[in-house]
């Protein structure tokens, strides 16, 4: 798998009378002769934080093992994340996701500041993205934009309160 550059997609703010925000992923259908739905990780970076993880979906049953072999193929989460808590907790561990449209909440408990939220996924006989999304709470207006390269992953939006 070769890593791709990272990216900055579209950043959507919600009127402010949101009761709380949320984070959208879309994962497209790729056309290739052998699918395989990724591994994704998500979690949010900060000045003064340590990282915290919000989602981790992997084959938890991979033929008979725990599907945690190949965690560390999402290497950016690995890195920062993944290696400190071995086995994803049940809270924030799920299966692959299917090609499509998905969302997690926002964590309602995010102090005021700076932070980066960073979506990574990998593939097996596939590729690997990360996409980092900075934001600020509370928001300050404007809208942060970029592109994205239809990969692995395609849109991410952050909603915020």
């Amino acid at each position: 798998m070769k890593p791709s550059s990272l990216l900055a997609p579209v950043l959507a703010l919600a009127p402010a009378s949101a009761m709380a925000g949320s984070i959208s992923i879309d994962l497209p259908r790729l056309s290739v002769a052998e699918y395989h739905r990724p591994y994704v990780a998500i979690w949010i970076e900060g000045a003064g934080i340590q990282p915290r993880t919000l989602a981790v979906w992997y084959d938890a049953d991979h033929r008979g093992d725990p599907g945690t072999k190949w965690l560390s193929d999402l290497r950016g989460w690995w890195r920062v994340a993944g290696r400190n808590i071995g086995t994803p907790p049940s809270g924030i561990s799920g299966a692959t996701r299917a090609p499509g449209h998905h969302t997690i909440p926002l964590p309602a408990d995010l102090k005021p500041g700076a932070y980066t939220l960073k979506v990574e996924a990998a593939r097996e006989t596939g590729g690997r993205e990360l996409v980092s999304i900075p934001f600020t709470l509370p928001r300050t207006g404007g809208m942060g934009a970029g592109n994205g390269a239809g990969g692995e992953i395609g849109a991410v939006a952050v909603t915020l309160p």
